[in-house]
């Protein structure tokens, strides 16, 4: 392994080498969304976006159409916070949660008013962007782990604040304690309703696009450019006379103020908002689809958000446990496939692990039965074929305990590895996955989908640190 030289540009030295990752579906991707222009581009997803309704049912439209144009909505405005301005915000929550508390509270029976969206909505964002100016204020001269630590603390005194606040008003507390607020108002525009799924999608995709532009602009001017500065060298923008600290204030602003918007939506679509909507599993969601996407890049968000949503509801409780199956070593193979070099080195090391799943499971049959006479979980096409591939022992309860543990400690190992003896190594550590799926996840698809989303970040980390669509910074080692 050679050591990192002084003034050497790995990045530049690397142009050869992602020439030719150009190659292919994805570079071909690449190369056309770099060539549409974003407006093209925002055309294009209206469009798509726009059919849904017409082919989906209620439920899948709540389910796929409404929740993902919300996460794109949540994700730009985090990305105006950490993609543009490069500012660790861990409290984005709390400006979400602010957003969908102060609608109930302005539309609903709980203190008995009942305001029309128009009022409401910009009231709200104006007051989340005050809460929003006040905390960038206060932590400007913070930066990285200081100002991921204010801000986390600051969502859980939301979170906190919203559970134990107390004094009562009409009999239901200050804002309904662990119960919430419900029965809010739908949104409301000149006495009209948007009651149906179908008005709330489009309604929603509509911001969703307003915002999208008003961000492209946004990022292309002045401003954007000096939040790029801001990102990439907070003292060396400074130095160039910058003002570092207005344009942090100005990020959280605006980033909370689009969460105060999505909040609001939020609000009036589940007519119901309660501490648990503003937890920690939506923070990490959140982040999952910027940096999947790509940090600082608007299609990306879409995109992130687009994999994000149909991953997790493909995986939800309520489906069939296949499902999670599939999609486990739907991805476990591409990884194999995306992570090594040369491709076709990828295609072997699946075919690799085939042949010795089904090579060690005949051993282990024939020389200890019991270690593989166990049951696969039923359910799904590939149960048979899992069946009579993976070891599954019988009356051997610590198994899955034990093999969870030694595949960690073999992806450890497996960082400390190079060359061939690597690649050798990966056959066994990715069968050693398949039999810790089978023992111990499959039948936790609420677990699984953390588990999934992890491997994937994690590999896409890997292989594009930038994200799917994130522009690589020039770093000199």
């Amino acid at each position: 392994m050679t050591e990192p030289r002084v003034g050497h540009d790995d990045w530049v030295a690397q142009h050869e080498e992602r020439l030719e990752e150009r190659k292919g579906l994805a570079g071909l991707l690449g190369r056309w969304l770099a060539r549409v222009p974003g407006p093209a581009q925002l055309a294009v997803f209206a469009l798509l976006a726009g059919t849904l309704p017409f082919w989906m049912d209620r439920g899948d439209l709540f389910a796929y159409g409404i929740f993902t144009l919300l996460y794109i909505l949540l994700g730009l405005g985090l990305n105006v916070v950490v993609g543009y301005a490069g500012l660790l915000d861990l409290g984005y929550v709390a400006f979400f949660g602010i957003g969908a508390y102060s609608y109930g509270l302005l539309a609903s029976d709980h203190y008995g008013n009942h305001w029309s969206a128009l009022a409401a909505i910009p009231l709200v964002m104006l007051g989340t962007a005050a809460v929003g100016l006040l905390l960038g204020f206060t932590s400007r001269r913070l930066l990285g782990d200081y100002l991921a630590i204010v801000t986390l603390f600051f969502c859980q005194a939301f979170v906190v604040f919203v559970n134990a606040a107390n004094p009562t008003v009409r009999g239901q507390g200050l804002t309904g304690g662990p119960n919430g607020v419900a029965d809010i108002d739908p949104l409301r525009f000149f006495g009209y309703e948007l009651t149906t799924r179908t008005q709330q999608y489009f309604f929603l995709l509509g911001t969703v696009v307003v915002v999208l532009a008003a961000l492209h602009f946004l990022s292309e001017s002045r401003t954007g450019r000096a939040w790029r500065a801001l990102r990439e060298d907070p003292l060396a923008a400074e130095a160039m006379s910058i003002p570092v600290n207005r344009l942090k204030i100005m990020a959280f602003a605006i980033g909370a103020a689009i969460a105060g918007l999505a909040g609001c939506i939020f609000a009036s679509v589940l007519t119901a908002v309660s501490p648990g909507n503003f937890g920690l599993p939506i923070l990490i969601t959140i982040y999952a689809i910027v940096i999947l996407g790509g940090i600082g890049s608007l299609t990306g968000v879409v995109l992130g958000a687009i994999v994000i949503n149909i991953s997790f509801q493909f995986l939800a409780p309520e489906n069939p446990q296949s499902n999670a199956r599939v999609l486990f070593f739907f991805v476990l193979a591409l990884v194999l496939v995306l992570s090594v070099r040369p491709r076709w080195l990828g295609a072997a090391l699946v075919g690799a692990v085939i042949v010795f799943g089904f090579v060690t499971q005949a051993i282990v049959e024939a020389v200890a039965p019991s270690w593989a006479g166990g049951n696969v979980t039923e359910g799904g096409r590939l149960a048979d074929v899992v069946g009579n591939w993976v070891v599954i022992p019988q009356s051997h309860p610590d198994f899955g305990n034990v093999a969870y543990v030694t595949l960690v400690v073999a992806v450890l190992a497996l960082t400390r590895m190079h060359g061939w003896w690597r690649t050798v190594a990966l056959v066994p550590t990715v069968y050693l996955a398949a039999i810790v799926w089978e023992t111990s996840f499959v039948e936790q698809p609420q677990v699984a989908r953390w588990i999934l989303f992890g491997a994937l970040l994690v590999a896409l980390m890997t292989v594009r640190p930038q994200g799917l669509l994130g522009t690589p910074r020039v770093e000199i080692v």
